[in-house]
C-alpha cells in the first residue's frame, strides 16, 4: 500500500512540474509553425517579447520589441487593436507563452505563439534581420 501511494505521490509530482514548463503550459490550438508563421508575417502585428538586447542580435522581419520583463508590457500592448490576431515570439517558447496568455487575459481576440521561438525559426532555415 505505501508503496501505491508513493508511485501516485510521485506520478502526481511529476505531472504538476510538467505543467509548469514552458511549452508544456500552451494551448497548442494557439501555436504556429515557422512555415505558417512566414505566410502571414508582412500582414499581422508580431511581438518579439525578449530584451531589447536580444531584439538587436536578431529578430524577425516587421515584428516590434515590446519587453515582458518590462514594467510597461500591460501599457505597451494595451494600445494594440484587440480586435486584430497577435503574433508572438521569444527564444524558445516560454515568455511568449506567458505573453499569449496575458494577452488573451487582456481580452485579445486572436493571440497566436511561434512554435519553438526564434531557435525554431532560425532552425528551419527563415532568415532574421540583425
Amino acid at each position: 500500500m505505501k508503496r501505491i501511494v508513493n508511485t501516485l505521490s510521485l506520478v502526481f509530482f511529476i505531472a504538476l512540474l510538467s505543467g509548469s514548463c514552458g511549452e508544456a503550459s500552451k494551448n497548442d490550438s494557439s501555436l504556429v509553425t515557422p512555415k505558417e508563421l512566414s505566410l502571414k508575417q508582412n500582414d499581422v502585428v508580431l511581438i518579439d517579447v525578449r530584451t531589447p538586447g536580444e531584439f538587436e542580435q536578431g529578430h524577425l522581419e516587421n515584428s516590434v520589441n515590446i519587453n515582458i520583463a518590462d514594467e510597461s508590457f500591460k501599457e505597451e500592448v494595451g494600445k494594440l487593436d484587440k480586435s486584430q490576431p497577435v503574433y508572438v515570439y521569444c527564444k524558445v517558447g516560454g515568455r511568449s507563452a506567458k505573453a499569449a496568455n496575458m494577452l488573451r487575459e487582456m481580452g485579445f481576440e486572436e493571440v497566436y505563439d511561434l512554435k519553438g521561438g526564434i531557435q525554431n525559426w532560425e532552425r528551419s532555415g527563415m532568415k532574421i534581420v540583425k
